[in-house]
């Protein structure tokens, strides 16, 4: 399909959506992730189709079997792009180019893509996107680390149990809220000007890893401490729990590279979209545990 041609059905459909009045149909892939859940939720209750792509919902979605993007995205006016397990990740490149040609090619309008802030091999899976993408609007969304990972990611059975074990030495990070996350998203995908725009979304101010976990103290009213590791202990440690070697490689080396320092301003990304600051790690303590316990 041509440019030309992709442009013409896009200004078609859209033209079809303000005459007729009906909601845009979104696809969400990684629906039942912490980011995914949330921006199909936000979507619903404003009223757009929703489709939560997953490998076991009603819109069969799977990053690691290409033949599902296709169908999933037919119809579809917008998509979240979610890569598992990270944009950076070995294959994400090639992900990139295969489901943004799809998305030209299915005739969707605009496109989301979830990155890592400070990540640069995540930018090259941008890139391979937005040139893949021939006629599609396409946002970037590049987020700091999140403060979920606590509650209900890899980090939450070490707060479960009391001691929280990362390769983040004492470096500070401006931990997103994915709450507010998720709002930046539904933005982006559902009101104009954000077409080739890069949102950069950190919370209000950078805190250690020691910081957060008397946070979560204070909110739990129990006691949860941080231990710094090294890459290679926290590898160790990752495939004790069943990880594959390569892939607890890659992740200590991912969480080591991000975490070195070069993160730890903030910027105004949520502001500029949302018109209010982000929400801080104490408030999101307070709101997750609320001296109840994890």
């Amino acid at each position: 399909m041509t440019k030309q041609t992709n442009d013409t059905r896009n200004e078609q459909n859209s033209n079809e959506r303000g005459a007729s009045g009906h909601s845009p149909t979104v696809l969400v892939t990684s629906a039942t992730g912490k980011t995914g859940r949330r921006v199909a939720e936000r979507l619903t209750a404003r009223g757009a189709t929703v489709r939560a792509g997953s490998r076991s919902g009603s819109t069969p979605f799977d990053w690691e079997a290409p033949e599902t993007w296709g169908p999933a995205l037919r119809g579809a006016d917008a998509a979240y792009v979610a890569y598992y397990p990270d944009l950076a990740a070995p294959g994400g490149v090639e992900a990139m180019e295969t489901f943004g040609r799809l998305a030209a090619e299915h005739g969707v309008r605009r496109l989301t893509v979830l990155s890592g802030r400070g990540e640069p091999e995540a930018v090259v899976a941008e890139e391979a996107l937005r040139a893949a993408a021939v006629g599609v609007e396409l946002a970037v969304v590049r987020a700091s680390f999140f403060a979920q990972n606590f509650s209900e990611g890899l980090l939450a059975e070490g707060v479960a149990e009391g001691v929280v074990v990362f390769p983040a030495g004492d470096t500070a990070e401006p931990f997103i809220d994915v709450d507010d996350l998720a709002d930046v998203v539904v933005e982006t995908l559902t009101t104009d000007g954000h077409a080739g725009r890069v949102h950069e979304l950190t919370g209000p101010r950078p805190i250690g890893f020691a910081e957060v976990a008397a946070e979560i103290s204070r909110a739990s009213g129990r006691p949860v401490a941080y231990r710094p590791a090294s890459r290679s202990e926290y590898a160790g440690m990752l495939t004790e729990f069943g990880l594959p070697a390569p892939e607890a490689e890659w992740l200590a080396a991912l969480f080591a590279t991000l975490l070195d320092g070069h993160n730890a301003s903030v910027t105004d990304g949520v502001k500029r979209v949302l018109g209010r600051e982000p929400r801080s790690f104490g408030a999101f303590a307070d709101a997750t545990w609320d001296g109840e316990g994890a």
